[in-house]
């Protein structure tokens, strides 16, 4: 049985990191699996949806910010990783496909692919999840705090986060061990 899990949110300056665990169904395919990036925001949010009611098991997980910034990201990235992993308590004879070159520490059998969520269904599956998962985040956290426009940008370090760290400050849920927020004052958030 394959595992396919992989992360979204390394990059942004705000919010939490999350990760993805799929085993897909052999009968009940899925068309259009590939990497989130790759897919447009409605054709992902379809096939999450798709995904959470065709696959055999799938679970989705994250590390806060705080985590990011005690561990760092990659640290944390792995984390999430080893969370939806672990949620699924995976088979014996599991085979667990992680996109990227580094695999979390458990005692399963773990594999290790660049550019897996552009080759593995499973993995493509779970980068969709994550993604998804971490978009949803992204717009809860933009009610909270609007004039950061994490509708638009994710957290992303786009010019418009910049210009509004510059303006009004981090928050809580900007990560201060990037560059960008570390130093920054708090805003009134």
């Amino acid at each position: 049985m394959i595992y396919g899990v992989d992360e979204a949110g390394r990059g942004p300056l705000a919010g939490p990191v999350y990760a993805a665990c799929v085993v897909l169904d052999p009968v009940r395919p899925i068309e259009g699996l590939a990497d989130s990036k790759q897919l447009s925001e409605k054709k992902r949010t379809s096939l999450a949806d798709q995904i959470k009611q065709h696959a055999r098991f799938w679970s989705i997980a994250s590390a806060s910010v705080e985590e990011i910034d005690q561990m760092n990201i990659l640290q944390a990235s792995l984390l999430a990783m080893q969370r939806a992993i672990v949620h699924l308590e995976p088979v014996a004879d599991a085979l667990v496909l992680v996109d990227g070159n580094r695999v979390p520490q458990l005692d399963y059998e773990m594999q290790a692919i660049v550019r897996g969520d552009s080759l593995i269904a499973e993995i493509s599956a779970a980068s969709i999840l994550a993604k998804t998962a971490r978009d949803a985040e992204m717009l809860r956290l933009h009610e909270i705090y609007p004039a950061y426009g994490f509708d638009r940008h994710k957290g992303y370090p786009t010019r418009v986060h910049l210009e509004a760290i510059r303006l009004h400050g981090i928050t809580g849920i900007h990560r201060r061990s990037f560059a960008p927020c570390g130093g920054q004052p708090a805003s009134g958030y």
